[in-house]
């Protein structure tokens, strides 16, 4: 029976995208019965909380809404008979992310957030907290839909179903987002007026598009966004460089790739310009750090009651709404298409049935169900069962701490290379985030002697 009175939580409250995540609620007053929001943060995000957090009674008391905003360092506190938790944090915070980027680019390798080496540090500082997340869960809101957007988000939603034992978690991410919006503009046409199907892992996934007649118009769009004469400017993603596919590459794969591919594609292309980041500092998490700082500048406006526009600067814009349209989706079983992270039930035919895929799927009340997708063609078939062995391998380093296991993580993974290089990276990665590492605390201390 549906609840008329919704506790809606985010853990990761101090975050900069929580104007976006309230603007979302806002614009789906009509469809959500809000009575509480709560924003929930560490001790060491106090004060972007308290920032964020103002903001967000503003915008609430502008729409001339009864919603109790609640902000707190009190985890439990705020789960307490939740019905919606959603989680955006960043174990380390953007210094963190600094390192994920700046210690394999000091080795010649890509560093990424959530690609190679730094990605699969972000699993290991993330995994054993999302899994303290959901032992509270179980006990204080044990009915309620975890939506995650924590990135890496389909490692830490499939950790937080396989072995936090959560099934009503879902995994949100705004690339697909971006790329539907993206079709829209090449082809020119409206939203409502052409039909997406996205399949893969999360930031490595394919789609493909058509309209309202039934025509495919991938090929279509793959002219007009690759093709070295025809193709049209557009506006590429804020925190990927928009270097150019290889036309042929992507017109033998038939369907469109996801801007992540580039690291997978095209890696040396990608390294080089990542290189000319790294002596300029200017990463991308250095050149976010500044971003935000000048967010929270913004923020703190007292005079401000809406999500600034700048915001839009931010590589992970639409997250936030996305995940307002899931939970309403969920509460009012609308039935809408979405591409989510999920359980596969059969749906990618070359990954196992209960892997956790991204996907376009119906939202009902019974959460995500997937659109067949059929198999692959060889190449993307290859592509895509390497990085889920990936996934797993980084998981379950993640939950056991087995030095072993992520060095094998490490050497399965297509852009890290092995070897020793791998073993001198994966070494001095664990040092630098060892105050986030409990699991490998024994190694460490091997490691420092």
């Amino acid at each position: 029976m549906r609840k008329d009175k919704l506790k809606i939580v985010t853990i990761g409250g101090g975050s900069s995208y929580t104007p976006e995540l309230i603007e979302g609620y806002i614009k789906r007053k009509n469809e959500l019965p809000i009575k509480e929001i709560w924003l929930v943060d560490i001790e060491e995000g106090r004060e972007k909380l308290n920032i964020v957090g103002e903001l967000a009674k503003r915008m609430v008391a502008k729409e001339g809404l009864d919603w109790e905003v609640h902000l707190t360092l009190d985890r439990r506190e705020a789960l307490k008979d939740a019905d919606f938790v959603s989680t955006q944090f960043r174990v380390g915070l953007l210094d963190a992310r600094i390192k994920d980027e700046r210690i394999p680019l000091s080795h010649g390798i890509i560093g990424q957030e959530t690609n190679g080496a730094g990605g699969m540090f972000k699993a290991f500082r993330t995994v054993p907290v999302i899994l303290d997340i959901i032992k509270d869960m179980k006990e204080l809101c044990p009915n309620a839909w975890l939506v995650n957007f924590t990135n890496p988000s389909g490692m830490i939603t499939e950790a937080a179903i396989k072995y936090g034992g959560f099934k009503k978690t879902v995994g949100l991410c705004n690339v697909p987002i971006r790329y539907i919006k993206l079709c829209c503009e090449v082809l020119n046409e409206k939203e409502e007026n052409l039909f997406f199907k996205f399949a893969g892992l999360n930031h490595f996934h394919w789609h493909r598009v058509w309209d309202k007649e039934g025509k495919e118009r991938t090929k279509e769009v793959i002219e007009k966004l690759y093709h070295p004469e025809k193709a049209v400017e557009v506006t590429g993603m804020a925190n990927i460089k928009d270097l150019k596919f290889n036309y042929e590459q992507i017109e033998d794969l038939g369907i469109l790739p996801c801007s992540y591919h580039r690291y997978y594609y095209i890696t040396n292309d990608m390294l080089e310009e990542e290189i000319k980041s790294f002596h300029k500092n200017e990463t991308r998490a250095e050149v976010v750090k500044r971003t935000e700082a000048e967010l929270f500048e913004l923020y703190k406006d007292p005079n401000l009651n809406y999500k600034p526009e700048q915001l839009t600067k931010r590589g992970g814009t639409y997250y936030s709404d996305a995940a307002c349209e899931l939970i309403s989706s969920i509460y009012n079983d609308k039935r809408t298409s979405m591409v989510v992270s999920t359980k596969n039930n059969g749906a990618i035919k070359d990954l196992p049935y209960d892997s956790i895929v991204e996907i376009s799927s119906i939202i009902t009340s019974n959460g995500p169900q997937p659109i067949n997708w059929g198999k692959f063609d060889p190449a993307p078939r290859g592509m895509v069962q390497i990085m889920k062995a990936m996934e797993e391998t980084t998981i379950k380093a993640a939950v056991t701490g087995n030095y072993g296991t992520a060095l094998h993580a490490f050497t399965i993974n297509p852009i890290v290379p092995s070897g020793n290089i791998a073993k001198t990276l994966l070494d001095e990665m664990l040092v630098a985030h060892k105050d986030y590492l409990p699991q490998f605390k024994e190694k460490i201390e091997k490691i420092e002697k």
